[in-house]
């Protein structure tokens, strides 16, 4: 099968620290290449992939600083996937309202994967292009009545986590993630200090996160009892995950999936979370960590989240989560709509070929 796949370019494919997207996005197009598609990845240009790359800019838009328009190279990314629309069998896109009205005059179909939450704009663009195929990365994320062709969990690459069957002593917690209120920080620091457990925290300070961290993140950071270690690559991270004693969740939005709780229960450390969005469907509650319906509940369950078996939360997310799992939802999506669309040129061209029969008989 000849599939596109578009990947955002504000981060490149696979993010070399945070980027939940763009990973995902790596790991699917690299499995279909191995399946043996022919698969073109349309995204920045210093992405690495085992697909044919089309870069829509030299770099990742976040790492470019010269750059700032960046909705013209979206615009002019998108657009030249829809001018080639032709040699694909199907379009997947990953960014979100972008691709819409163009996938709307083309013949070849768009299957759009839905990584982010439905906002009071955006949710008028998907309602006017409610009949395209969508997929959701969670159930939970299914909160406007469009076309979903399925579910399909991300998927993470479960060798490349190694399992820690025991916590690092002294023990501490992790925090990884945006450093944005929707991703809970300022709750993981309460959290801690509350509790009076260290806390380890990683991840990335966007732009618009700046005045946030300063303010609410930056002045509880004393490298003692919480730490900062900024933005970590993939053995960082795994480590981080991996020697913490439990890994905290405490988001304030209805996260659409939330990569780092499979990532931190494939290490085998067990995840304490908010009940919003996804979390009840990727956590195991009383398993693989425990799901809460407030911040101070996710304090008292720590010493009952020490005691969970950290076997059971790898094979949690071998069993659910891996990448084998994703694709093959992929697969079946895009076998269903490729048909689909096959069956209806059959169907239309047999039709006009009986019409065009009686016509000549008429005469």
């Amino acid at each position: 099968m000849k599939i596109a796949q578009i990947a955002p370019l504000w981060e490149r494919v696979p993010p070399v620290t945070y980027g939940g997207t763009e990973l995902v996005v790596s790991r699917l197009t690299d499995e279909l290449v191995r399946r043996g598609h022919d698969v073109t990845l349309f995204a920045s240009g210093d992405s690495e992939t085992l697909a044919r790359l089309e870069a829509g800019s030299l770099r990742a838009l976040r790492l470019d600083k010269d750059i700032q328009e960046h909705v013209m190279y979206e615009l002019m990314h998108v657009g030249n996937v829809y001018q080639r629309a032709g040699e694909f069998d199907i379009i997947h896109s990953h960014v979100g309202v972008w691709s819409l009205p163009l996938a709307s005059v083309v013949s070849t179909p768009t299957v759009h994967t839905l990584h982010g939450i439905f906002t009071r704009d955006n949710n008028k663009v998907f309602r006017q292009y409610s009949t395209q195929p969508y997929i959701s990365i969670s159930d939970a994320q299914r909160l406007l009545n469009i076309n979903y062709a399925a579910t399909v969990y991300n998927g993470i690459s479960v060798e490349q986590f190694p399992f820690f069957a025991e916590p690092q002593d002294p023990p501490y917690l992790a925090f990884l993630g945006r450093f944005s209120p929707e991703k809970g920080p300022q709750h993981a620091i309460a959290i801690a200090k509350q509790t009076g457990w260290r806390l380890k925290m990683a991840g990335k300070v966007d732009v618009v996160d700046k005045e946030f961290f300063e303010k609410e993140i930056a002045p509880h950071i004393d490298g003692k009892q919480i730490e900062f270690l900024g933005e970590v690559n993939h053995e960082q991270k795994a480590e981080l995950l991996g020697n913490a004693a439990v890994t905290l969740f405490p988001i304030t939005w209805c996260e659409p999936f939330g990569l780092v709780m499979a990532e931190s229960m494939v290490t085998g450390t067990p995840v304490i979370a908010m009940n919003m969005g996804s979390v009840s469907e990727v956590i195991a509650n009383g398993e693989t960590g425990y799901v809460c319906q407030s911040y101070e509940e996710m304090a008292t369950m720590i010493p009952k989240a020490l005691k969970l078996d950290r076997q059971k939360c790898r094979e949690h997310v071998e069993n659910k989560f891996s990448v084998t799992q994703m694709v093959n939802g992929y697969e079946a999506v895009y076998e269903k709509i490729v048909g689909d669309r096959n069956w209806r040129h059959w169907f239309n061209s047999a039709i006009r070929n009986s019409l065009e029969s009686i016509t000549s008989l008429k005469r």
